[in-house]
């Protein structure tokens, strides 16, 4: 790929990458968002989390492995209790390097 192809390649993407997230900032603002609207959108950082850990546990090119399964147990025991982020991170790397020792 020539310095020219590229460069009209990268402009291109830096075009629509800027209309995607730009435009639709400068359409709503000022606006009031409704409260439907703006549930749906808090409820996208989870379920991209818990994506990203779904693939990792449930992950098809590599066997069963109890210990992510229950260390996510552990996980989700301190998430619904606590609520806390870093206490789920730190209980999830103490369980799951526990349970790496153990098994």
């Amino acid at each position: 790929m020539s310095t020219g192809d590229f460069l009209v390649f990268y402009g291109s993407v830096l075009a629509v990458i800027l209309v995607c997230r730009c435009v639709p900032l400068l359409f709503l603002k000022g606006r009031e968002l409704s409260p439907r609207v703006s549930d749906a959108l808090g409820l996208i950082p989870p379920a991209a989390f818990a994506a990203l850990v779904a693939n990792d546990l449930f992950d098809p090119s590599v066997p069963l492995a109890w210990e992510p399964i229950v260390a996510s147990v552990a996980v989700l025991l301190v998430a619904v209790r606590t609520r806390s982020l870093i206490w789920c991170a730190l209980v999830g790397m103490g369980a799951y390097a526990l349970l790496a020792l153990v098994l």
